[in-house]
């Protein structure tokens, strides 16, 4: 298992050290997380009028995680250095008004997406904070088209197999983040919070690429590896759809009923392979696949 860690960290590491600007724009998410945590322990959630700096807290933090994953992974998509060059110089600067307007909107006691009665400046910022959110989505479902490339399966087998899957969670992920515009907050019917589907598909960009990286990492039949992430993306996918339908219908998710019990059974099979891998013997080889090995246009 030490073993097993020391390789992950330094598969890492190698792979970060590619993506630098990215690896701190991620961090960055962290340090504003930590300090609207301290302010929420010392002070409280909620700003007069309308801010809070809980949301404030769990949008930093969770947008980090993001970028974070998005640095580990971009060095297997197969762009060129350009192309890649290009993509952070367009990504970074809008994720950076993010944490502005999350943070120092909410600190101002100002909901930086719906504006009541607020200043000038108070409703050009909640007017360019949409156009920056589909932004990103644009620009990420550009990044999300290059893995579907046949040359970055040919170079990473499964690595990219693993991606795509997260890929796909990412877009439903994207889908609520839009029902929440649409829907002008979380809630939904009789309980429903559309939250759990959005920040559920997120974190299929660290659950489902592990596992196929792990599957590199031991002993085990090639023809297995395939087998083993599709079982574990599959399953997170169907999770994420019990999810979405449960909420759909205005119910919360912790009710013990049909679609919160199957989406919970289903993310249970989506991390039995991580088992099953932990349990085989390690490969004594390295990884054959290198993060630069193959270039898109």
């Amino acid at each position: 298992m030490n073993q097993l860690a020391r390789e992950a960290t330094n598969w890492a590491f190698k792979l970060y050290k590619q993506e630098t600007w990215l690896l701190l724009t991620g961090l960055l998410g962290f340090l504003l997380a930590g300090i609207c945590g301290i302010w929420v322990l010392l002070n409280g959630g909620p700003v007069s009028p309308d801010g809070d700096i809980s949301k404030a807290f769990s949008f930093n933090a969770a947008l980090g995680i993001f970028i974070l994953s998005t640095a580990i992974i971009l060095p297997v998509s197969g762009m060129r250095p350009r192309s890649k060059s290009f993509y952070r110089c367009c990504y970074i600067p809008l994720v950076l008004f993010s944490y502005f307007a999350e943070t120092v909107q909410n600190f101002r006691g100002v909901d930086p997406r719906f504006v009541q009665n607020g200043s000038p400046f108070d409703h050009v910022i909640s007017t360019i904070f949409p156009a920056v959110a589909l932004l990103l989505i644009v620009f990420y479902l550009i990044l999300g088209a290059q893995y579907f490339r046949k040359r970055v399966i040919e170079a990473h087998p499964e690595l990219g197999l693993g991606i795509r899957y997260a890929m796909i969670a990412v877009l439903v992920s994207f889908a609520a983040g839009l029902w929440i515009s649409i829907n002008a907050g979380r809630f939904t019917g009789i309980g429903g919070n559309i939250i759990w589907l959005h920040g559920l598909g997120f974190h299929a960009l660290q659950a489902i690429p592990f596992v196929a990286w792990l599957s590199t990492r031991k002993s085990v039949n090639p023809a297995v590896k395939p087998i083993l992430i599709h079982i574990s993306g599959l399953a997170y996918l169907l999770g994420l759809i019990a999810i979405g339908w449960q909420t759909l219908l205005g119910y919360s998710i912790a009710e013990w009923s049909l679609l919160p019990i199957l989406a919970g059974s289903c993310f249970l099979v989506a991390f039995t392979p991580v088992i099953w891998l932990l349990s085989q013997s390690n490969t004594s080889a390295e990884p054959v696949h290198k993060a630069q090995s193959t270039r898109s246009v």
